[in-house]
């Protein structure tokens, strides 16, 4: 064995001094940085003999063939001195405090940390003894008569090794706070169960000479550039600056491995959060498999709430560049969550801290989708401009101007007349804004930016995974629900993966529940439909009212009228819709038993996307699609009920309906939207500290409420976590891309309302909500399919929005096959002289009777009166129908072609990376084999044996 390991040794000075790996923020904050130099690794290895196979990285499987692993506990000592840094608490426990002061690595510090010690953390978030700190609140009322519940589970709280103090609250006589905390042995026990990575080594990087020549030269042309305003200085965010390390599973038995230099910031406060969570999940409060977890309990009333404490006050009397941040809650609100840093990048290694990694993925990608928006935006702006500037030059629009002699039929049975087209100026006008020549290039180039967005977005979230240390993290590790174990702990198998028996959902059973799911689903979308079919019935009882209304106004723009008032009542029905799909969905899924957590969470979102999307798109695409389609001709229009006369599109085209539909819904979601999110919680915090005021306490000033009671009067995260603001961002997604064709403004709109929308849920994230549980997540769950369904279903959208909503291929045949450029070629605007009036079709109103005389003209491709066919479609009608098939089949070819050859070009990881995490596992290696040789070496001198020159 010795010779093989022999045959592979490497020094690992030899190989940093060769390359050194590039540096990243990765794991864990390493707190406790080992400054020993690559040169001198080999003689500060400390060798220790173990095992744990079954905990560690996936790095070290070549390790586990041989079920020992050794690695390192560095010792720095304070220049000048060698005296402790931190104060240990005295505690009852059966460790060695000999073996608890050798862990303990003293520095000195080069950046003020926040919190290092509890010497500074606030007195309101300690116990009474000023030592322990709190990790988790317990809140509920004195009134409450589930006594027998609340005592059994307190105190099997206190039989898992946790401790309990109570506190009542000084802004309500009947509120009692529970403040729990986790000691050092609870907190490793349960950190081994929950897989927790922890880091044990400083990580040796590699840069080879080429990039190093590259970077000197980067960083001499950078000095001559101006400093970009848009990056936080390095200097606003000290506490970043750490050291990256190698992390594993934390186990017990190897404790002496990892890195702690205090064992009260040895586990961050996130980290502290989310193992107390763990055991409140799992604790018992009455004897039964089912009876047991904290929801069952805030779901009977015996807790009111449950949430881990903020770090201090946001805000502070000294300035931040003076004085320091106070605690990470006042550094993010200062450098991310305030209005004045709408221009700056994020912090993300700032809130993946706090707020843990899944909350930290939702702001970049956030972040990522708000700076892909930016190019977008400024083509449809182009777009729109371009429509803006040839507004006056179209043929289209001067010809409908201009004809003041074409006379129009009637657009309904009662109380209309005969107009004339020239009254339709202003509204062709604004149709050509939306309808030009750009349209088709937009689309393209929208359906090439949706493709381009997501692959980026891949690279983009390995490297967050490699940085934060997910790369190992699988949905194998995530827990069971409790209310999944509860219900079929009777039925068990053997885990495939883990080898453990675990609850286990029979087929029979999983099938029954999801087709009940199924039908509550198109029950939705039928109730959906409903809606819609009254939102036109409405818009065709309007439309007569709006005909002979008395303000000559409203008459002469009926069209606006209607369409107006029927998005508007549209979008009522929408938002009301909205709140019971929401409690349908959520009792559909519970109906389901979803196994963990993260499949509770994506059969949610995935019921609550289709719900919404249906709800909000559905009057578009009836729009788009069905809107004047199958309207009829005069004499013989189809009626709705044999009453309503159905809609018909404008002389110049349906889309202008389509732009006004998506406009207003689109402005008014994001305008409720975000008072939903921000003016209704500073609403109901206002509210609460009134109450507390009218109240008669003895309180001056909040400041002197404790952070639990300054905790309590905050709202709460949304139940259903980042949901809401994921299903917010798609649907908005879905806005912009697939009917982007018909509405060119939608990106600029959308980077407008995510520009505010990123800071708007900073300051609530920081400010007015309780602190989120942190949560571990490797991407943005079941968003992604969903997003890469939209970009498919916005190709084919567009392509029908193109070929049929919009006058583009009607114009097109034209100037090739009927206009003055016949067979040439459309080459300008020329080409289209007399397109208006070929696309007008002529009624004999005599046929009408009631006095009607003459002749009107219809939007149709249909033979005259006095034709040997009358009223038949024309020629021309086949060839603008074979135009418009053979548009949607090239157009989606085209873009799906293109969409799939840069899915292939753009690798879903940066080589660099892949590189790095190589080159990580090989170092590993090397320092496994190196480790294994000197703990032989050892063994050796410790037996008096030579060793020299000899072989085990």
């Amino acid at each position: 064995m010795l010779l093989f390991f022999l045959g592979m040794h490497t020094s690992i000075s030899q190989i940093i001094k060769d390359k050194t790996l590039k540096p990243s923020r990765r794991s864990l904050p390493c707190l406790a940085q080992s400054q020993t130099h690559p040169q001198n690794l080999n003689r500060t290895l400390s060798l220790k003999f173990f095992k744990c196979p079954e905990r560690m990285m996936t790095v070290f499987n070549l390790m586990w063939k041989y079920q020992i692993f050794h690695t390192l506990v560095a010792l720095v000592f304070v220049i000048g001195g060698g005296k402790d840094v931190y104060i240990e608490e005295a505690e009852h426990t059966t460790y060695d405090s000999r073996t608890d002061q050798s862990l303990l690595i003293q520095k000195t510090p080069n950046h003020p940390k926040l919190e290092e010690n509890n010497s500074s953390v606030p007195s309101s978030l300690l116990f009474r003894d000023g030592k322990k700190r709190i990790d988790y609140i317990l809140v509920y009322k004195k009134s409450s008569l589930q006594v027998e519940k609340r005592c059994t589970f307190e105190r099997n709280l206190r039989a898992e090794g946790l401790m309990l103090e109570k506190e009542p609250s000084l802004t309500n006589g009947d509120i009692m706070f529970v403040k729990i905390h986790a000691p050092w042995e609870t907190l490793c026990k349960y950190a081994e169960q929950m897989n927790i990575r922890m880091p044990f080594r400083k990580k040796c990087y590699f840069t080879d000479w080429k990039s190093k020549s590259m970077g000197r030269l980067v960083q001499s042309c950078r000095s001559w550039l101006p400093k970009n305003p848009m990056k936080l200085d390095k200097e606003a965010l000290p506490d970043l600056e750490e050291t990256d390390c190698y992390t594993a599973p934390f186990c017990q038995a190897r404790m002496h491995h990892f890195t702690i230099n205090n064992k009260e910031t040895f586990f961050s406060n996130s980290t502290r959060s989310r193992i107390v969570h763990h055991v409140l999940q799992r604790t018992k409060y009455e004897d039964g498999k089912s009876k047991m977890g904290i929801n069952r309990l805030l779901g009977n009333g015996t807790y009111e709430a449950a949430f881990p404490p903020h770090e201090g006050s946001y805000k502070s009397r000294h300035p931040i560049k003076t004085h320091g941040a106070q605690n990470h809650r006042h550094l993010l609100y200062e450098r991310w969550a305030r209005w004045g840093m709408w221009y700056k990048y994020q912090p993300l290694d700032l809130i993946r801290r706090y707020f843990g990694e899944k909350i930290g993925l939702y702001f970049a990608w956030l972040g990522w989708y708000t700076g892909m928006l930016i190019p977008a935006a400024l083509v449809g702006l182009f777009v729109f401009l371009y429509g803006l500037f040839t507004m006056d030059s179209s043929q289209v629009s001067r010809e409908i101007c201009d004809a003041n002699d074409t006379i129009m039929c009637p657009m309904c049975e009662k109380n209309c007349s005969s107009w004339k087209l020239s009254d339709s100026c202003v509204y062709a006008k604004v149709t050509h804004l939306f309808d030009n020549g750009g349209t088709v290039f937009f689309a393209i180039f929208m359906a090439i930016w949706a493709t381009v967005f997501l692959e980026f977005w891949k690279r983009r979230r390995a490297e967050l995974t490699y940085d934060w240390d997910l790369i190992d993290w699988e949905e194998e590790e995530e827990e069971l629900r409790p209310q999944f174990e509860a219900k079929y702990s009777k039925m068990e198998r053997v885990n495939p993966i883990s080898g453990k028996p675990e609850p286990f959902q029979p087929f029979t059973d999983k099938l029954s529940r999801l087709m009940v799911s199924v039908s509550g689903i198109f029950f939705m979308i039928s109730l959906v439909l409903t809606a819609v079919f009254a939102v036109v019935v409405f818009r065709l009882v309007a439309m007569e009212q709006f005909v002979s209304f008395e303000w000559e106004f409203v008459k002469k723009n009926w069209q606006f009228a209607t369409s107006g008032t029927g998005v508007c009542i549209n979008f009522v029905i929408i938002m009301s819709l909205n709140v019971v799909y929401e409690k349908v969905a959520y009792l559909l899924t519970n109906l389901e038993h979803p196994r963990t957590e993260s499949e509770w969470e994506n059969s949610f979102a995935l019921k609550m996307f289709l719900f919404q999307f249906v709800n909000l798109n559905s009057s578009i695409f009836y729009i788009a699609f069905f809107l004047g389609r199958f309207a009829g001709r005069p004499g013989k229009y189809n009626k709705l009920f044999q009453r309503w006369r159905l809609e018909e599109c404008h002389p110049s085209g349906c889309l202008i309906d389509l732009c006004m539909q998506m406009g207003i819904i689109m402005v008014l979601k994001q305008f409720w939207n975000n008072f939903m999110e921000l003016g209704y919680p500073l609403l109901q915090n206002w509210w609460s500290r009134r109450k507390i005021k009218k109240g008669g306490q003895c309180l001056e000033h909040k400041v002197l409420l404790p952070q639990w009671d300054k905790d309590w009067n905050l709202q709460p995260m949304n139940a259903h976590g980042l949901m809401d603001e994921y299903l917010e961002m798609v649907l908005q997604f879905g806005f912009t891309t697939i009917f982007v064709a018909a509405f060119p403004l939608a990106p600029l709109l959308a980077l407008l309302n995510n520009i505010i929308e990123i800071r708007l849920d900073a300051y609530k994230f920081v400010t007015q909500w309780r602190r989120p549980m942190p949560a571990r997540a490797t991407d943005i769950g079941i968003w992604y399919g969903i997003l890469e369904g939209i970009g498919v279903l916005a190709v084919i959208t567009n392509a029908f929005v193109i070929a049929i909503t919009s006058d583009y291929i009607p114009r097109f045949v034209y100037a090739f096959k009927y206009g003055p450029c016949q067979d040439q070629g459309y080459r300008q605007e020329k080409c289209l002289k007399g397109y208006v009036n070929s696309s007008l079709s002529v009624f004999n109103m005599a046929e009408l009777g009631n006095g009607y005389a003459g002749y009107c003209r219809y939007r149709d491709y249909r033979a005259p009166p006095w034709s040997s066919a009358p009223y038949d479609f024309t020629l021309q009608f086949w060839h603008v129908l074979a135009a418009r098939l053979a548009f949607i089949i090239v157009f989606e070819h085209l873009v799906f072609g293109i969409k799939s050859f840069i899915a292939y070009l753009i690798p879903d990881m940066p080589k660099d990376l892949c590189d790095r995490m190589r080159r990580e596992k090989y170092l590993v290696q090397e320092m496994m084999y190196e480790a294994e040789l000197e703990h032989l070496q050892k063994e050796r001198k410790k037996n008096g044996k030579r060793y020299h020159h000899e072989w085990p």
